[in-house]
């Protein structure tokens, strides 16, 4: 079954050296076809709706802020999590996936 779009968050490519994003996304497996089709390197990754990721992390409890630079607006507004659900892909193809990989599910052709 293909994942359920969950408007809480949203999908966003940012392709290899690219200082902005390449494409936002309501689901993965969306994001999966583009990504495919032009054979792109780079990161999808989750991020919710609504709130900053420096605020979703320490809510989360991902983030503890220790140090006054971490309270900076340079620093929040830079700030990415690894806790993130993101994936990484080279020319189109989800690093650690064989070749069965499936854009049309978003799933391995072997887990069906």
């Amino acid at each position: 079954m293909p994942p359920i779009h969950n408007p809480d968050s949203i999908w966003v490519f940012h392709g290899e050296a690219a200082q902005f994003s390449g494409g936002l996304f309501s689901s993965r497996a969306k994001a999966e076809i583009w990504i495919t089709r032009h054979q792109l390197t780079g990161i999808l990754t989750r991020y919710p709706l609504d709130t900053g990721v420096y605020d979703w992390a320490i809510d989360q409890q991902y983030f503890l802020p220790r140090k006054e630079y971490h309270r900076s607006p340079r620093f929040i507004g830079r700030f990415t999590s690894a806790s993130q659900e993101h994936e990484h892909y080279v020319n189109g193809k989800r690093e650690g996936d064989s070749d069965e990989f499936s854009t049309e599910t978003g799933n391995n052709i072997s887990d069906q």
